[in-house]
């Protein structure tokens, strides 16, 4: 890998993009591929951006075509989805009670000139809005939010999994919600054991719903673990299989992505402090195919520990690339890839799931006043695409030795439009 400082095996560096200097790139990151040319749009873990476009048709040459602000700097919006010409933008305020907070959407048919056209109102009083969203069939998205009218028993316990429908994208509106039972003010039921140690919510994470398999819903629960959702009547989800293992291991179960030809999911619990304190934040390997009874079966190897929680920054897993099931997306249930923080990019093979083995890694270089390079999310399209301090591209072999598939302020929501659909 090329750049000062920069480590790798079986991974190429094309090229790097500071973000016109606002290089705080969020979780959220999605391609928009039309008239010939790609567009990828990046969320901010804070403010002062909302989020970057950045054209990428040549790779070796990332180009900014635009910025967008946020209002003030008490709202963020770490998390947004492309599909088709339509992008939907998570906003979360620092605080309950702020604003804005939810989803606003946007048309894309100008690629240097996003058009809001729709937003759904999340605020409240117990609320700090969206933190999550899925949006890749064009019709239905997938939160993880606060709502106005939800009052959680613990404040820690206030994101919810929403059902928004948007098949008129000018006029979202909710289809269902569900949240863990004991966690709302109202529930008859009794509360969950909090953590001992290591308390950060039972609240919902990373919602992932795929066509595929449209009846269910995938989420990372936080320290309520791994939930499956039955999702085939929207405005009644009910519970499947919950799998919790924290205690005794630290929680916040961050992404859970089902690998469907196979019975099996891919699971990261999120390291969330610096210097390996809440030390290990695992991969694993898990056997769903009996979906009611959900069995760990490996966890993919990490770097040296000793090495790691002495660089600087936080160290273990975070996300995970989701084979979100859209067009511009490299797609794989052989393959893993995920951001690990300071230990960068991994790619693991995981064709013997009981063995997964890395078989290339890249972390970048570190940024100006940083100890430590970093890889905080990841997707992967035509090349990769790997958010840390910057965006960057790259391009390496996979497993099998051959690339995998090549590798201003927010406005009041105006104008109309028609029920758009991603591109198969």
């Amino acid at each position: 890998m090329s750049g000062e400082g920069g480590e790798a095996r079986n991974l190429r560096l094309l090229a790097g993009c500071v973000l016109a200097g606002r290089g705080n790139g969020g979780e959220g990151m999605g391609i928009l591929a039309a008239g010939g040319r790609r567009t990828l749009y990046i969320a901010h873990e804070s403010a002062p951006r909302n989020f970057t476009g950045v054209g990428v048709s040549d790779p070796r040459r990332p180009e900014v075509i635009c910025t967008v602000d946020l209002p003030h700097s008490e709202v963020r919006s770490n998390s947004l989805a492309v599909c088709g010409e339509l992008m939907a933008v998570a906003y979360q305020a620092s605080r309950p009670g702020g604003t804005p907070a939810g989803l606003e959407i946007f048309e894309l048919s100008d690629p240097a000139r996003p058009r809001s056209i729709g937003f759904f109102d999340t605020s409240g009083p117990r609320s700090r809005g969206t933190h999550f969203v899925w949006f890749v069939d064009g019709e239905f998205a997938y939160l993880s939010t606060g709502m106005p009218d939800f009052e959680p028993r613990h404040p820690k316990d206030d994101q919810l999994v929403l059902i928004l429908d948007l098949r008129d994208p000018t006029r979202p509106r909710e289809a269902g919600r569900w949240w863990l039972p004991g966690t709302g003010a109202a529930d008859g039921g009794p509360p969950p054991e909090r953590h001992s140690r290591f308390d950060q919510g039972f609240r919902a994470h990373n919602v992932n719903v795929y066509p595929r398999r449209p009846g269910r819903a995938y989420v990372g629960y936080l320290d309520a673990g791994v939930v499956i959702l039955d999702i085939s009547d929207r405005g009644h989800a009910r519970l499947v299989s919950r799998l919790d293992y924290h205690p005794p291991l630290p929680g916040f179960t961050h992404t859970v992505v089902p690998l469907l030809e196979r019975g099996l999911l891919a699971v990261t619990d999120e390291a969330v402090t610096d210097g390996c304190e809440d030390h290990p934040k695992m991969l694993w390997l898990m056997d769903a195919s009996h979906e009611s009874n959900l069995v760990p079966i490996a966890t993919a190897p990490l770097p040296p520990t000793d090495e790691f929680c002495g660089r600087g920054g936080r160290f273990g897993a975070h996300n995970l690339h989701e084979n979100d099931p859209v067009p511009t997306a490299w797609q794989s249930e052989d393959e893993l890839v995920g951001a690990f923080f300071n230990a960068g990019v991994r790619v693991y093979d995981v064709r013997d799931p009981f063995q997964p083995r890395e078989v290339a890694f890249a972390v970048p270089p570190p940024p100006d006043g940083s100890r430590a390079g970093a890889a905080d999310s990841f997707r992967s399209g035509r090349r990769c695409s790997l958010r840390g301090s910057s965006a960057s591209c790259c391009r390496g072999p996979s497993a099998r030795g051959s690339s995998p598939s090549s590798w201003s302020a927010r406005e009041s929501p105006t104008g109309s439009s028609g029920r758009r659909r991603c591109r198969w």
